[in-house]
């Protein structure tokens, strides 16, 4: 990042991608370099590494202290407590994670609970009560489609979350969806990322967007368009927007990220630039004078 800060945060689903050499990080970059480095380039990053395992106290304690004050860490609560039968039923195995976190501080904000598909209405009153005994910042991914129906279900919803100063984390997967292509990796990606309408929300000071974009960079720029106009209208209005960018392998999703917030910058022009962590190798040597 450069001295002044951006009024949003912006970032990818990780830090830790080899493919990121030469592109983000330097080619002689060590792993346990990336998320310091990464830092210096992005203030956030979606925390999916805690869905699918809880890291070492000692890992945390390293995360700690690569990251700046500032950066935000949306750790997903595992999905032994997001996944597996009653939320509530949970409650031990949440705190515990909770203290495991506790030395990033308020980095870890907000917190992300991921519903799987089968999370209905049905379970609405389960979910509120997870929610007023947690206490903590938290924005919450539902992927039911009755809650993308715009009917009773989806209303309710969204009042609920509003008035417990719960976000709503929008998915926009157009842009991979609109992806006809055999690469394994599209192919897969396509097959794990739920196609549900995008629900952009601003329930809370802080909306949360997750952008799953096409392998071809320019390809998404009908798709981040209007999330553009959108981001920058929120800053406008004082909101201080989360938006993660995603590739179908995350090879390019640093490019994406860095394609979105120079477009914001005409949007909002005086947004400062983020920052290059190595030159850019010359492929021209320079004439004599």
């Amino acid at each position: 990042m450069t001295d002044a800060q951006l009024p949003y945060y912006l970032g990818c689903p990780s830090w830790s991608e080899n493919a990121w050499r030469e592109g983000l990080y330097p080619q002689n970059a060590h792993s346990s370099e990336f998320l310091s480095l990464y830092a210096q380039v992005f203030n956030a990053v979606e925390g999916n590494t805690t869905f699918y395992a809880s890291p070492k106290p000692s890992t945390v304690e390293r995360w700690a202290s690569s990251m700046p004050e500032h950066f935000r860490f949306t750790a997903k609560l595992p999905r032994e407590i997001s996944h597996a039968g009653d939320l509530r039923e949970h409650s031990v195995a949440t705190e515990s994670f909770l203290q495991l976190l506790k030395p990033l501080g308020a980095r870890v904000a907000p917190l992300w609970l991921q519903l799987p598909a089968s999370f209905g209405p049905q379970r609405v009153a389960e979910l509120m009560s997870f929610i007023d005994a947690l206490e903590r910042p938290l924005a919450i991914e539902v992927r039911h489609p009755e809650f993308f129906a715009k009917g009773d279900a989806e209303r309710l919803l969204n009042r609920l979350l509003k008035e417990r100063g719960v976000e709503r984390i929008c998915l926009d997967s157009r842009a991979l969806f609109s992806c006809t292509s055999t690469d394994p990796a599209v192919l897969h990606a396509q097959s794990k990322k739920p196609k549900v309408p995008p629900r952009p929300a601003a329930f809370t000071s802080c909306p949360q967007v997750r952008f799953i974009g096409r392998p071809e960079l320019h390809a998404n720029d009908p798709y981040l368009k209007p999330w553009v106009e959108k981001v920058a209208g929120w800053i406008e209005e004082g909101r201080t927007p989360y938006v993660f960018l995603h590739t179908p392998d995350n090879h390019l999703a640093p490019e994406l990220a860095r394609r979105f917030h120079q477009q914001l910058t005409q949007r909002l022009p005086g947004l400062p630039a983020l920052a290059e962590l190595h030159a850019p190798q010359t492929t021209e040597q320079l004439g004599l004078l």
